[in-house]
């Protein structure tokens, strides 16, 4: 009995030693100590944004609530057309003499620093891009707020652990943990904001990094919940399928659902592309891009701003096919506008109100056309916002949990997973990644194909070199520069150089005098280290 009682001890100590020593070897005490502490600033920070939107309105509006396009139409004509371009001249200011980057910051820079293991956000410039994104959304511009948000709670969660000395994983679950509150405080949603910050930040789903990102989003809920309360951000009434033969039009949607999503993309990346190609000065691209917003509001008032008002109308009903129709259009004019003049703010509202008006339209034809079959519009707008805005933002899951928390329509889950699931096949079918994946891509970082794309450009020549000996030679022999790779260079080029040469080993020379041997370099070497980091890599995705 003794020593079956010793070979269960022994056999717990090996179960349980190692996986405590792993807990605090990475560091993850102090992280479960600082998420809670993130979503309480962070949510801190979600009110103070959402107000701050509210008084850059008022000056014009005369308002601080969302309801924007009704409080434009009460206002002169010239008021509403040059309000955005005012804001814009705040915002173009900004972007010259404060921001280092020249624009504000959203979710690609957030994912950006997660690829760099948590660097590269500083809460100063955080503060500022946030400022010129609440001026932004308060002067009318059309955007969301969730972008500016998300970054702004990632900066809060990189300061917190800057001097702390965390392993890259940690820093990266920490930087989730901000992104994860900001989601949850911003929209009344803690369960998207998990799942949010797994999809969309971190790229995958792990156990270990479940729990800081709960306590988190849970803390920064309430805080939100306690000033704003506990309310959804879109009251509509109770939907339900009128039949199951209208499973094939939830199909369809799903399909027109993805080429509106595609347009939506493709606006504003060729928009982007063409503004970048406009020689004009920083300060004045805002006010151009304003007035043009203006313009537009002058006549439908209901693309200013994060749209929520006009979202609502066509979750409950309210707008007829031929403003739902105009509006998909003006929207994505007006956003694309927005984004590539340098204003800050997200794409996820404006996915959620192109969705909305397409979900609605095609309700109304449906309706119309099966009498007996089809279900309210209200209904297809719900399932076209899901849609629409999952297929942008490449995030399935957490838009669909997101959809239902913003809503309350868990009833109609069957329809939002299937018209979700089309959407999102046939955007990457046709574009082969997510609007944040093609931003990013526009910057050298390559996220869609792998895991070792990333890390081949993140390592440097520097990082898996060894020192020359102190009795080697350091002047480089003329007959060896065309061998030699400099040490700033890419692991990536120094494979390929590998490979060109078929040479097993290289000098490495120093990133200003090229003349001087630094260290030495083989192909055996690099490739060890590419493995290494491709196995940290999936360790730290399946913990």
């Amino acid at each position: 009995m003794a020593l079956r009682r010793a070979q269960l001890l022994d056999t717990a100590r090996r179960w349980t030693l190692p996986n405590l020593k792993h807990f605090q070897e990475t560091r993850q005490p102090i992280v479960w100590l600082l998420a809670p502490v993130i979503g309480l600033a962070t949510g801190v920070a979600a009110i103070l944004f959402r107000l701050a939107i509210g008084v850059f309105q008022w000056p014009w509006l005369h308002t601080m609530s969302e309801h924007v396009a009704e409080a434009a139409k009460h206002q002169p004509w010239w008021v509403v057309m040059l309000a955005p371009a005012v804001g814009g001249l705040f915002v173009g200011l900004i972007l010259r003499y404060a921001l280092s980057a020249r624009r504000t910051v959203a979710v690609p820079d957030v994912i950006e620093a997660r690829v760099n293991g948590g660097r590269g956000l500083q809460l100063g410039q955080g503060l500022i891009s946030a400022t010129a994104s609440a001026l932004s959304l308060g002067s009318g511009a059309s955007a969301g707020r969730e972008g500016p948000i998300v970054h702004l709670g990632a900066s809060i969660a990189m300061t917190f652990s800057r001097h702390l000395n965390l392993p890259n994983s940690a820093r990266r679950t920490l930087l989730a943990s901000g992104a994860a509150g900001a989601v949850a405080a911003s929209f009344n949603a803690p369960i998207a904001g998990v799942l949010f910050a797994q999809e969309v930040i971190l790229g995958h789903f792990s156990i270990r990094t479940f729990v800081p990102l709960v306590l988190s989003s849970v803390v920064a809920t309430i805080l939100s919940q306690a000033w704003f309360g506990d309310v959804a951000a879109f009251v509509v009434p109770e939907y339900s399928i009128a039949s199951y033969l209208e499973v094939p039009a939830f199909v369809l949607l799903g399909i027109v659902a993805a080429l509106v999503a595609v347009l939506f993309q493709l606006a504003i990346l060729s928009t982007d592309w063409t503004a970048r190609n406009i020689n004009m000065p920083l300060v004045m691209r805002p006010v151009v891009g304003g007035l043009m917003v203006g313009i537009m509001a002058i006549w439908y008032p209901e693309v200013l701003g994060v749209g929520y008002d006009t979202t609502d109308a066509a979750l409950k009903d309210q707008l007829s096919i031929e403003t739902m129709l105009i509006l998909i259009v003006l929207k994505t004019a007006a956003t694309a506008i927005t984004l590539s003049s340098r204003f800050g703010g997200g794409v996820f509202s404006p996915a959620l109100y192109l969705g909305a008006m397409t979900g609605g339209a095609f309700g109304l034809i449906a309706a119309a056309t099966f009498p007996q079959v089809g279900s309210s519009e209200g209904l297809y707008a719900i399932l076209g916002m899901g849609a629409v805005a999952a297929a942008v933002l490449g995030a399935p899951i957490s838009t669909t949990v997101m959809v239902f928390e913003l809503t309350g329509g868990f009833e109609l889950s069957l329809a939002l997973l299937l018209t979700v699931a089309v959407a999102n096949g046939i955007n990457q079918a046709i574009l082969g990644r997510s609007l944040f994946q093609a931003q990013l891509e526009s910057r050298g970082i390559i996220l869609h194909e792998g895991p070792h794309r990333t890390i081949m450009k993140d390592l440097r020549v520097s990082d898996i070199m060894w020192p020359l000996k102190e009795d080697e030679p350091t002047e480089l022999p003329d007959s060896d520069r065309e061998r030699a790779l400099p040490a700033d260079e890419t692991l990536e080029t120094a494979l390929r150089v590998f490979d060109t040469l078929g040479a097993d080993l290289l000098p490495v020379v120093g990133p200003y005098d090229r003349g001087r041997i630094v260290g030495k370099i083989s192909q055996t070497h690099a490739l060890r280290a590419l493995n290494k980091e491709l196995i940290a890599t999936s360790v730290e995705e399946h913990r």
